[in-house]
């Protein structure tokens, strides 16, 4: 399997995490500022192009009641740009992620300042380690 780029997409931040070769375990890589549909995926292409990725898992935050609303959409949208760009792309399903991502960043003991850097990159990292032990 080769690399694969998770993105937890958010309003203000995006989260990325990337995964190993063998396509078992991912790891938080970095958090972009959100700017621009067009930045930001630009910014996804060119550390695609550094890692040596072509295909994108984004997460797609549906509901707990399974349903797709606002978040959904613009995950949606931001992938068809994904697309555009020449990566593909693999809507996975993201609930909860942030919110387990929390918790393991409290029970590490890090400050509310500390999580707040990392947490994007975090649930990006577990989001894309479910996809990666859902494909075994």
């Amino acid at each position: 399997m080769a690399r694969l780029i998770g993105v937890d997409l958010g309003t203000r931040r995006i989260g990325v995490a990337l995964s190993d070769s063998k396509g078992t375990v991912a790891t938080p890589y970095l958090v972009l500022d959100r700017t621009s549909d067009e930045a930001d995926v630009t910014a996804i292409a060119e550390i695609a192009a550094a890692e040596g990725v072509r295909t994108v898992v984004l997460g797609n935050p549906i509901t707990l009641a399974g349903k797709e609303e606002q978040a959904a959409e613009m995950s949606l949208a931001f992938a068809v740009k994904l697309r555009e760009g020449g990566l593909r792309v693999r809507m996975w399903d993201e609930r909860l992620t942030t919110a387990e991502a929390e918790k393991s960043l409290k029970r590490q003991g890090l400050s509310g300042r500390r999580r707040r850097q990392v947490i994007d990159k975090v649930a990006a990292a577990m989001m894309l380690q479910s996809f990666l032990d859902a494909k075994k």
